[in-house]
């Protein structure tokens, strides 16, 4: 009675317990056979091969806890020769994980928590080592991919962002479905050859039918976007542009507090060192009175800083125009300005809005944003501060789809 109760309860497909061999306060070793021999699937190439056996082993592997116990089954695998190769394989059960020794049960819980943690502590709550769980979920997000992401999943309006992954500039590009929310594809690097692949991989058809791109005006994405999505409207993200004018400010403040050290200027010094950079990079009607009274006297005393911020105040003039047109007249403007400005950053940022001023006024015509690019980058970082790094890339790929990406077990059904 007992060994049919612990049959229910594992619920093998076709295979039943025969035996207990043994148990213990924290694991029990099952064998298990099947109620009727089926043809011999080769692991080897997944087909059916007649003929003679050439001998059974039995294989030990490892099933979900049952009863607060690690489970051990111990299954009787067939061995034939594959015509493919000549070589003699076991038999493929369809509930038992190739390669891993763990049924197929297990392989699903390893993923599902290596979505929700890191694979140091998923392997310490299921008893398996970092390696194992290394393999068993890199295995699982691999077949997940070829089900769900080959070929990439096309979309109408995208976002594309990269993000550093390593130091010395090494960069991933991702591919952002902005109507989902989800990541759809990634690829190693930030050249425009790299978000080809994106495009080639979704084919001529597809391209033509995506209407919108958020970029942050990297020339190299802008350049491929172009050749592939020709009717897509390609938008100088918002946040990214407005991000360029405060990294500006920044630099001008460092520039003038390397001057002010130089020239023993202990006051100015204060005012502009890395505690007070905030202010300057806030919005005016979000400060405080005392920040604003501390804004008001910086630009008093120092010009280089009072310019910068008039230009990046003078900027949000643009986004505040009701249609393109008068934006248009409004940038150039503004372009003007700063180029007359003496400020050698702003200079170079007014030449790059030229030659970029249709993509940035594209946002009047669609406003579509990349800010859900700048979430998912934090999100990615996360993901690498909490496994200390990962020294396979490819594997790092994988799991930003399952992080942020279609491949996340809570969208899989």
């Amino acid at each position: 009675m007992r060994t049919y109760s612990i049959t229910k309860a594992l619920n093998l497909p076709e295979y039943k317990i025969t035996e207990i061999l043994s148990e213990a306060k924290e694991e029990i070793h099952i064998r298990v056979e099947p109620y009727k021999r089926n043809p011999f699937v080769c692991s080897n190439c997944g087909n059916i091969h007649k003929g003679p056996a050439r001998g059974i082993i039995e294989v030990m592997v490892e099933d979900r806890r049952m009863i607060d116990k690690r489970v051990y089954l111990y299954v009787a695998k067939r061995r034939q020769a594959c015509p493919t190769d000549g070589r003699i394989h076991v038999e493929s059960v369809a509930w038992v994980k190739p390669r891993a020794r763990v049924t197929t049960r297990l392989a699903r819980e390893v993923y599902r928590l290596t979505a929700i943690t890191t694979n140091v502590e998923a392997g310490w709550y299921l008893g398996l080592d970092d390696e194992k769980v290394y393999r068993i979920d890199r295995e699982m997000l691999e077949e997940l991919f070829a089900q769900r992401l080959i070929p990439p999943p096309a979309a109408v309006n995208i976002s594309v962002d990269e993000v550093s992954y390593l130091k010395y500039h090494r960069y991933l590009t991702n591919v952002i479905d902005t109507d989902i929310k989800k990541v759809v594809w990634n690829g190693q690097g930030r050249k425009a050859e790299v978000l080809d692949k994106y495009y080639e991989g979704i084919g001529k058809e597809n391209c033509e039918k995506i209407e919108s791109v958020a970029l942050d005006g990297a020339r190299t994405y802008i350049s491929s976007t172009s050749q592939y999505a020709v009717k897509a409207l390609i938008v100088c993200d918002k946040f990214h542009v407005i991000q360029k004018l405060n990294m500006a400010v920044d630099t001008v403040r460092r520039q003038e507090l390397r001057k002010a050290r130089v020239a023993e200027q202990d006051d100015v010094v204060e005012m502009m060192n890395c505690r007070q950079r905030f202010i300057l990079l806030k919005n005016k009607a979000n400060l405080t009175e005392k920040q604003a009274e501390h804004l008001k006297r910086l630009c008093e005393i120092n010009e280089p800083i009072y310019k910068a911020m008039l230009l990046k105040d003078s900027f949000q003039e643009v986004y505040m125009q009701g249609n393109e047109e008068a934006a248009r007249v409004c940038l150039k403007a503004w372009i003007q300005q700063a180029l007359s400005s003496g400020l050698e950053i702003f200079k170079a940022i007014a030449e790059s809005f030229r030659d970029k001023m249709q993509f940035i006024l594209n946002w009047f015509r669609k406003k579509i944003s990349s800010a859900v690019s700048e979430g998912f980058n934090n999100k990615i970082k996360r993901l690498k501060r909490m496994a200390y790094g990962y020294r396979d890339v490819e594997y790092f790929l994988l799991k930003i789809h399952q992080h942020c990406g279609l491949l996340n077990p809570r969208f899989l059904h």
